[in-house]
């Protein structure tokens, strides 16, 4: 039997229909090879009315990427393409507990200083990424923080960083990946260094310090691997939907769910209603729902660029067009800007077997357009042209001024 991730360019061309008339792209121009390792899109302008940012606004969202502090400092057209495609921004890593934590009792600003002011003189709203997480501690955390001192602790972090930026931050990812089914516990939640030395209180606590801390900033509960319409994915779903009711009962201040997003080419299962109930749940307690991680892994796709290219601009197409009419949708994030960038070249276990890098972004490597690129900003369009949004807006939050 063949394999079924062996697929010819021909198979794969002819299952691409969702993304067909998205591909036939501008003035009748198809993907064209271009020297390099990609291929150029001939008669698509990506700039001005034409960038993502400018077709996200047309359908009362906001569009941006997850950013590199460095590359944003130190390269001219990495900086240039933020400025023109984005609406938004969150750091890949500025804003976590490794990068601001140097010791106990130091914090480290000069990034994140740095990407804030950058956000505030272009008139670009920021993510803060993240608050709470089991991962990205520093060295030092493992040694010296217990439950005497882990509480406090994690208050005074949340005070500190969110009080330093209070105003100036468009939402937070408060509390990150808390909820874990393989752990077992009947609640769902994560066996996480927070919950083994402070409780389950733990998140309760972080919303309200980061409440206190920010009054502007919209408080989110960000998670991974519940877009899939698998069993597993059901049950994480079911997890922290039931969580995020237990904290609206108790008047927690919670105002958005963000859904990761990291995406596979060839789903085995796909994506689905059961996602879509998640979003329209989510509205019913009055949450918005931002995709914050937006990515698409192309490790069971054939080697062939093009092919690849198109395979991934599908699942982008399809996947946000599940998504976008809810109204409560209200940001899309990629996580990372361009294929150069990627953490899916980062790893082993993420690595494709024929050894050719993941292309799972918007932009290439040379930061060129890609099939992605219009198939999200069509998937944009097609929001906005539908007009009526299914659902009304969280009420106690409007949907972002753009």
């Amino acid at each position: 039997m063949r394999d079924p991730r062996a697929w010819s360019r021909r198979d794969f061309l002819g299952h691409a229909a969702i993304a067909s008339a998205s591909l036939a792209l501008l003035n009748g121009c198809g993907p064209k090879r271009s020297s390099g390792s990609g291929y150029r899109l001939p008669g698509v302008d990506v700039s001005g009315p034409h960038s993502l940012k400018a077709h996200a606004m047309d359908a009362r969202m906001l569009f941006g990427f997850a950013v590199n502090t460095q590359k944003l400092r130190d390269d001219a057209a990495y900086r240039a393409l933020v400025e023109q495609q984005c609406s938004i921004i969150v750091a890949e890593n500025a804003m976590k507990w490794h990068a601001l934590r140097p010791a106990i009792d130091q914090f480290s600003f000069a990034d994140a200083d740095a990407l804030v002011e950058f956000a505030a003189r272009r008139h670009i709203r920021l993510r803060g990424h993240n608050l709470c997480w089991h991962e990205a501690l520093p060295e030092w955390f493992a040694k010296q923080v217990t439950a005497v001192n882990a509480r406090q602790l994690l208050r005074d972090h949340i005070r500190t960083v969110a009080g330093r930026y209070s105003g100036r931050i468009h939402s937070w990812d408060v509390v990150n990946e808390a909820i874990e089914i393989r752990d077992g516990r009947p609640d769902g939640l994560r066996n996480t260094p927070w919950l083994q030395m402070i409780g389950t209180d733990y998140i309760e606590m972080a919303f309200r310090v980061a409440r206190d801390a920010d009054p502007s900033a919209l408080l989110t509960y960000n998670e991974y691997g519940i877009e899939q319409e698998t069993q597993e994915a059901a049950m994480k779903r079911a997890a922290v939907l039931l969580m995020l009711r237990r904290l609206k009962q108790r008047n927690v201040p919670l105002d958005a769910v963000g859904i990761q997003s990291h995406l596979q080419a060839q789903p085995a299962n796909g994506y689905g209603p059961g996602l879509q109930r998640f979003v329209q749940d989510c509205r019913e307690i009055g949450l918005e729902v931002f995709i914050t991680e937006l990515d698409v892994n192309d490790r069971t796709l054939p080697s062939d660029v093009e092919t690849r290219d198109i395979g991934v601009a599908n699942r982008y197409r399809s996947y946000l067009d599940l998504l976008l009419p809810e109204r409560n949708v209200t940001a899309v994030l990629t996580w990372g800007v361009s294929d150069a960038g990627t953490w899916l070249n980062q790893g082993k276990d993420r690595a494709r077997e024929d050894g050719l890098p993941q292309r799972p972004l918007l932009f290439d490597g040379q930061l060129r357009a890609k099939p992605a690129f219009v198939g999200v900003r069509d998937a944009f369009d097609a929001r906005h042209q539908a007009g009526a949004l299914r659902g009304t807006p969280p009420s106690q939050k409007p949907l972002p001024k753009l």
